[in-house]
């Protein structure tokens, strides 16, 4: 009996099979996704410049597609927190380009500023409660949710009110944002690659 046992357990050890995780970090790239396209809308936000297809161009593949692509990738890694917010995000800003795109093309009305307004404010919304999951995460990626919830509520804010001098304000925000967010991810690259805090994240105790 007992020589069964043990021969059931060296079959059990020799057919048991160990996946390692050998994919690379995708948080980089969604970040990076994030931040670059976040930094070119708020110069225009600032009014720096118009809104023409360069930021369109970021919005779809950048901040669209690269983001999604980090999402699966992080979905795959098996971080809840990670897909959500890159998918979403980079959904957001497919979104945001259909807004602008689709009523050009004839495909239904413009939104109303009331309209933007309830669709940032829902944003920031969410972006808020994301927010919370950061306070067990680093440092750095607490300041990039902090600062996107206010972004985007400054941004309802302006569509809400009309004033524009809340909407140049929000670029300002907006342009340290997304600096904030190209840190983070540059962070990352750099930390993995240097196999030590080339640049610190802050690391929550």
């Amino acid at each position: 009996m007992a020589h069964q046992v043990s021969e059931a357990a060296r079959l059990r050890e020799i057919t048991s099979t160990q996946i390692l995780d050998t994919t690379a970090n995708p948080a980089p790239l969604g970040l990076l996704g994030f931040g670059m396209t976040t930094v070119l809308l708020n110069l225009h936000n600032a009014g720096l410049f118009g809104l023409d297809t360069m930021i369109l161009g970021m919005g779809i593949f950048y901040g669209g597609l690269a983001q999604i692509i980090a999402g699966v990738m992080e979905w795959k890694k098996k971080n809840t927190f990670g897909t959500t917010a890159f998918t979403s995000y980079g959904l957001f800003w497919l979104t945001l380009v259909a807004l602008i795109v689709l009523p050009k093309m004839g495909w239904g009305d413009a939104p109303s500023k009331a309209a933007l307004a309830a669709y940032l404010f829902m944003w920031g919304l969410f972006t808020c409660v994301m927010f919370v999951g950061t306070l067990k995460l680093n440092r750095a990626l607490q300041f990039v949710f902090a600062s996107l919830t206010v972004l985007f509520w400054l941004l309802a804010l302006g569509d809400a009110t009309g004033i524009t001098a809340i909407t140049r304000i929000a670029g300002i925000e907006g342009i340290i944002c997304g600096l904030s967010a190209i840190y983070t991810g540059l962070a990352q690259v750099l930390n993995e690659v240097y196999g030590r805090t080339a640049l610190p994240l802050g690391a929550v105790k």
